[in-house]
C-alpha cells in the first residue's frame, strides 16, 4: 500500500468510527430507536452539521478527503464536551463501537487488495455493522429475556408491584419501598429504570434472591410498551397514578395514553390494581379507585399535613416530603401497604418518616439560601406546585427552567404566567422552549441561556443569601 493510499485507509476509518460514535450516541439517547432518532430528534439540524454535511464533503472533495476528516473531527470533538449527557460506554455501546471498527478495517483492506480505488466506504459499514448489532443486541435480548423470566418464576414467595402513570412513577415508586420496608424485604428499581431492557438487566443483575416485595417502575413510549412489562413480570399488585397530557408528543391523544397506562393490569396473577380517578372510571372487581380521598391538606415549605379515612376512621399524616401533589403517591403507598397487611398505626409512622426522593422538590439549605431540587419533575401540575412552595417565602424568588418538554403550548404558557406572578428572576435554559418563553415572560429579570453551561456561573452572579432557587424541570441540551 502506497503512502497516499495508507493516508486514505486511516482517514476513512478515523471518519466512519467518528461518524459511529455520532450514531451510537443519538441511538442511546433515543432508546436505540432509529426511526426516534431519524424523526423524532429534538435538535434535527445537528444531523446536518454533524453527519450529512461532513459526509457530503468527504465524498466531493476527491483527494482531499483527509482535510475533510481534519476539519470534522475538532468539530465532533467540540459537539461531544460541550453535552452534558454524554454517551455512556455500555456493553452494548462497546460492541458496537468494536464491530464497526472491525467491519470498517476489513472492507477497506478489501477495497485496497483488489485495488478498487482511493474512495472508500462509509454507509456501508455503518449500514451493515448497525444490521449486524440489531441482530445480535436482539439475540442477546431474548435470551436475557428469558434468564429473567426463570429467575422471577423461581422466586415463589416474590409479590411483584408495578407502578406506572404519567407522573410521579418513580416517587411513587420509593414510597412505596419506604413505607413497605418497615415490615418487609423490599427492592425496587433504582433511579428511573422503567423499560422493558432495563427491568431486564435489573431483574437479572440486582434483583436479590431473598427479597419479598420487587417495586417496579414502568414506562412508555409506544402503545405495548407497558404491556410487555407486564407480560415479563406478571404482578400481583399494580398501581395506575394520575394520568394527563405528558408524553403527547408520542401518543397524539390523551385517550391513547390511558390505554397504554392500563396494559399494567394484563397480568395473569393480578390481585389488586389500584387505579387513580383521572385515568377511567370502569368499575372491576380487582380494581380500587384512589385519587379523591385526602382531606384537610395543607402543603408548605415544612411538609404536607393531610387527613386519610383509614378502615372508617380519620387519621392524620404529616410528612417531611414537600408539594401537595405527593399525596397522591403517598396515597398509593398507603393503600398498598393495607392491601399487604400493615397496621394503620405501623402506615402512619412510616409515612411520617418518608424522605423526599432526589431531584423531585428536594429542599436543601445552603449559604442562606433555599434550593427546591425538581429537577426530575416534568409535568405541570408538580411545576405549579413548585411555585406555589416557592410563593411563600418572603424573600427573593429566583426559578431555572427550561420549561416544559414533550407537553404542549398552551401549558408552557399556564406555567409562564405562574412564574409572572411569582417571581424576581427566572433564568431560562436550552432553545426548545426559549422563544414562547423569551415573548410571554414578563418578570423583573430575564435570563435566557442557550445551554446550560453559564448556569452555575449565572447563579453565582444574580442570587444571594435570602433567596429561594427552584430548579423546575431539566432536559439535557440534546432536547
Amino acid at each position: 500500500m502506497e503512502l497516499g493510499q495508507l493516508a486514505a485507509f486511516l482517514a476513512n476509518v478515523v471518519f466512519v468510527m467518528a461518524l459511529g460514535w455520532y450514531l451510537i450516541t443519538n441511538l442511546q439517547w433515543y432508546d436505540y430507536r432509529i426511526e426516534r432518532v431519524v424523526l423524532r430528534h429534538h435538535k434535527k439540524w445537528w444531523h446536518v452539521l454533524y453527519f450529512i454535511a461532513p459526509f457530503i464533503l468527504y465524498y466531493g472533495s476527491g483527494a482531499y478527503a483527509s482535510y475533510v476528516v481534519l476539519i470534522y473531527l475538532p468539530l465532533l470533538l467540540v459537539w461531544i464536551k460541550r453535552l452534558d449527557k454524554k454517551l455512556v460506554l455500555t456493553w452494548r455501546v462497546k460492541r458496537f463501537l468494536i464491530l464497526l471498527g472491525s467491519v470498517t478495517v476489513f472492507l477497506n483492506l478489501l477495497m485496497a487488495l483488489k485495488g478498487w480505488g482511493n474512495t472508500y466506504s462509509v454507509i456501508f459499514p455503518l449500514v451493515l455493522t448497525y444490521l449486524l448489532s440489531w441482530g445480535i443486541e436482539k439475540f442477546l435480548f431474548e435470551a436475557y429475556k428469558r434468564q429473567a423470566k426463570t429467575k422471577i418464576a423461581s422466586m415463589h414467595d416474590l409479590t411483584i408491584i408495578c407502578v406506572t402513570g404519567s407522573y410521579g412513577k418513580t416517587s411513587m415508586k420509593n414510597f412505596i419501598a419506604q413505607v413497605l420496608a418497615h415490615k418487609y424485604n423490599v427492592y425496587a428499581t433504582p433511579r428511573s429504570v422503567n423499560t422493558l431492557g432495563g427491568i431486564i438487566r435489573d431483574v437479572n443483575e440486582s434483583l436479590p434472591t431473598n427479597a419479598q416485595v420487587y417495586i417496579c417502575e414502568a414506562g412508555a413510549r409506544e402503545i405495548g410498551d407497558i404491556y410487555a412489562i407486564a407480560q415479563l413480570l406478571h404482578p400481583q399488585i399494580v398501581v395506575v397514578g394520575k394520568v394527563g397530557p405528558q408524553h403527547l408528543e408520542y401518543f397524539k391523544t390523551l385517550e391513547r395514553i390511558q390505554r397504554t397506562k392500563l396494559e399494567i393490569i394484563h397480568s395473569d396473577r393480578l390481585k389488586r390494581a389500584f387505579i387513580h380517578t383521572s385515568v377511567t372510571d370502569e368499575p372491576h372487581e380487582k380494581v380500587t379507585f384512589f385519587g379523591d380521598d385526602i382531606q384537610n391538606l395543607q402543603a408548605t415549605l415544612e411538609g404536607i399535613d393531610f387527613d386519610l379515612n383509614m378502615n372508617g376512621e380519620d387519621r392524620h399524616f404529616h410528612t417531611s416530603v414537600l408539594g401537595g401533589f405527593q399525596t397522591i403517591n403517598i396515597n398509593a403507598a398507603i393503600l398498598i401497604a393495607q392491601e399487604m397487611g400493615m397496621k394503620t398505626d405501623e402506615i402512619v409512622s412510616a409515612v411520617e418518616k418518608l424522605k423526599s426522593v432526589e431531584h423531585r422538590l428536594e429542599r436543601i439549605d445552603a449559604g442562606g439560601k433555599i434550593i427546591l431540587d425538581d429537577g426530575y419533575n416534568g409535568n405541570i401540575d408538580g411545576m405549579l406546585e413548585g411555585v406555589r412552595l416557592c410563593s411563600l417565602h418572603s424573600g427573593r424568588k429566583v426559578i431555572v427552567t427550561p420549561g416544559l418538554v414533550e407537553s404542549t403550548e398552551e401549558l408552557n404558557s399556564e406555567l409562564i404566567r405562574a412564574i409572572n406572578g411569582v417571581f424576581d428572576i427566572a433564568i431560562i435554559t436550552g432553545q426548545l422552549n426559549a422563544a414562547q418563553f423569551d415573548k410571554e415572560l414578563n418578570v423583573p429579570q430575564k435570563i435566557m441561556l442557550s445551554d446550560k453551561s453559564q448556569m452555575v456561573k449565572t447563579l453565582g452572579e444574580v442570587t444571594k443569601a435570602g433567596d429561594i432557587i427552584l430548579f423546575a424541570n431539566d432536559a439535557p441540551n440534546f432536547i
